[in-house]
């Protein structure tokens, strides 16, 4: 069976209409490849500048971490030299009671008695400096939790 000459244009028109819109088609996935890629790219570029920020923000906690742990050393070192102090006084308290108490023995009870509020007195400064240092404990506790909340906090919004 032979075509027409009418029947073979019409069938050239038809192919080369598929052919037109096929590269069209091929065009669009190009186009879209290129917008994808770009984007993707766009992205990678976000997330290097998300992950300096966390690690400027990660620097930042570590410098006041540190200036926190220089603070309380030094807040530290001053009790410890305040409480020496205390101490040296306190032994030359007991050093003018033994004085007092070679001079005169007839005030022996009343140094006994002096002794006896001292020791109560040891026994409130060590009861105080317990509870302080659980109070710091609970402090230093709190205060990390709070910290690491909010830098989890920190990178989830960003």
């Amino acid at each position: 069976m032979a075509l027409a000459q009418e029947d073979l244009l019409q069938i050239q028109q038809l192919i080369e209409q598929s052919m037109s819109t096929r590269q069209e088609a091929t065009f669009a996935n190009v186009r879209y490849e290129l917008d994808i890629r770009e984007r993707i790219v766009r992205v990678e570029e976000e997330l290097k500048h998300q992950r300096e920020l966390m690690l400027q923000s990660f620097e930042i906690s570590n410098k006041r971490f540190e200036e926190m742990r220089i603070d309380m050393n030094k807040r530290f070192e001053e009790i410890r030299i305040d409480m020496n102090k205390r101490f040296e006084q306190v032994d030359k308290r007991f050093e003018q009671v033994d004085k007092r108490f070679e001079q005169v023995e007839k005030h022996f009870e009343q140094v006994d008695k002096r002794f006896e509020q001292v020791d109560k007195r040891f026994e409130q400064i060590d009861k105080h400096l317990t509870t302080i240092t659980n109070r710091m404990d609970r402090f230093m506790f709190w205060s990390l939790g709070l910290t690491v909340s909010a830098v989890i906090a920190i990178v989830k919004l960003t």
